[in-house]
């Protein structure tokens, strides 16, 4: 399983390196096929193999010779090994299509946050129903609903609070960050509210110290802006791996537990 999964991210990165381009630009993912942007020369499939095409084509154009950015092939190997990881953690549950898909959409809205500032809706809407439909699958068929119901209470619960934060202070976040919080409390708190209350604080932590260390960089304490969306997908990771021993650890050392 870890291996199948490790060769689907590969290939999985390759479509992510097309979407990451044509999405903030509005572009379809689809058509036309893949082509260099410096001469429009179409990539040929053995070129299209992930990594290996890159370095085949030694990190150039085959027909104009001009550089290909070495952030394609890092992507595809990304996530090949994000995917070989999650499947070695997770194992064959019904955890693991879930965590595979945001596994996907952490690497691709990260990267799109970054470069572009926004997280479009063109991305989140499908990460939010390919979630919604794999929780609801996975109840239909253990007979588990209760962990459906806690998703959609978990969703609901970070969504408003987001929502609450840009109506307290608009130019912290953007609305593309609080339907972000929506479908990243849904799947944390479908596998725990350990995991929810772990992972949404944990995203403040990461966007602080980033945060901090960006104005440190900039030598001024205002006027630098970042990307939250990174540090929302650093802390949802940090609840699924951490969530539930930190939250025990929490507890035995306030007396709650």
């Amino acid at each position: 399983m870890v291996a199948l999964c490790t060769v689907l991210g590969l290939l999985l990165g390759s479509f992510a390196n097309v979407v990451i381009y044509r999405v903030p630009a509005g572009l379809s993912v689809v058509s036309p096929p893949s082509a260099c942007p410096s001469c429009g020369g179409r990539i040929r499939p053995q070129h299209n193999v992930p990594v290996i095409g890159w370095l085949w084509l030694r990190g150039r154009c085959a027909d104009c010779s001009a550089p290909i950015s070495g952030r394609y092939p890092l992507v595809e190997l990304a996530m090949g090994v994000i995917f070989g990881a999650v499947a070695w953690g997770a194992g064959v549950t019904w955890a693991l299509p879930l965590l595979l898909t945001l596994a996907f959409f952490s690497v691709v809205l990260t990267l799109v946050d970054l470069d572009t500032m926004r997280l479009p809706d063109a991305l989140t809407l499908p990460f939010a129903i390919i979630a919604g439909v794999l929780i609801v699958a996975a109840a239909a068929v253990s007979g588990d609903w209760w962990s459906a119901a806690r998703a959609l209470a978990g969703a609901a619960v970070l969504g408003a609070f987001y929502f609450a934060a840009v109506l307290v202070y608009p130019k912290g976040m953007g609305l593309g960050d609080v339907k972000l919080a929506f479908i990243l409390g849904g799947v944390l708190a479908w596998l725990g509210w350990a995991e929810l209350a772990v992972g949404g604080f944990a995203a403040f932590v990461w966007g602080s110290i980033v945060g901090v260390g960006a104005m440190i960089v900039a030598r001024r304490a205002t006027g630098v802006r970042i990307p939250f969306g990174p540090w929302m997908f650093a802390g949802a990771w940090t609840g699924v791996i951490l969530g539930p021993p930190i939250a025990e650890w929490y507890l035995s050392v306030t007396g709650l537990s």
